[in-house]
């Protein structure tokens, strides 16, 4: 395999699951692909590199997973990070002194992050009425699926890895 993707590297992995990893190189260079998609689009639409990145340290920390949350953090920092949207990257409840669109938002993601079966159509009416387009609502679930997604693979390569 030539450089390692971010999952590889955050994952620890490394030479004890190299043979697996390098059967899995095209899964790896997709879910690259795919951070890069959802974190740093070219066109963000609605939800900020900034915004999109505290959301994803958010996740990464309800994931209890502080590697990934420290590489959320990195892009946070690049992006421009302000009181609010640290707040909303360290919180652990809905982010007060925000604005409304922020706490729809942030509420959301811990909803679909933490109890995803509670989920129901009235989470997303409740993003409209914070003023989310439909768009910008898909972006959300993108960002939400992946880092999530993420956050699963890092931590079954983790494991993986102790026991190899």
């Amino acid at each position: 395999m030539s450089s390692p993707h971010l999952i590889e590297t955050l994952s620890g992995a490394g030479s004890s699951l190299a043979g697996v990893l390098a059967e899995r190189a095209e899964i790896l260079g997709l879910s690259q692909a795919a951070h890069d998609a959802v974190l740093l689009p070219r066109e963000p639409g609605g939800i900020s590199h900034a915004e999109r990145a505290a959301l994803a340290v958010r996740m990464a920390r309800a994931n209890a997973d502080g590697i990934l949350a420290e590489h959320y953090q990195g892009l946070l920092r690049q992006a421009g990070e302000s009181p609010a949207l640290l707040a909303i990257a360290v919180g652990a409840g809905p982010v007060a002194g925000s604005d409304t669109r922020l706490r729809a938002i942030t509420r959301h993601v811990d909803l679909v992050t933490l109890s995803p079966k509670d989920a129901t159509k009235a989470d997303i009416a409740a993003l409209k009425a914070a003023g989310l387009s439909e768009p910008d609502i898909v972006r959300l679930a993108e960002l939400i699926a992946f880092v999530n997604y993420q956050a699963r693979v890092i931590a079954g390569l983790r494991l993986l890895g102790a026991i190899a």
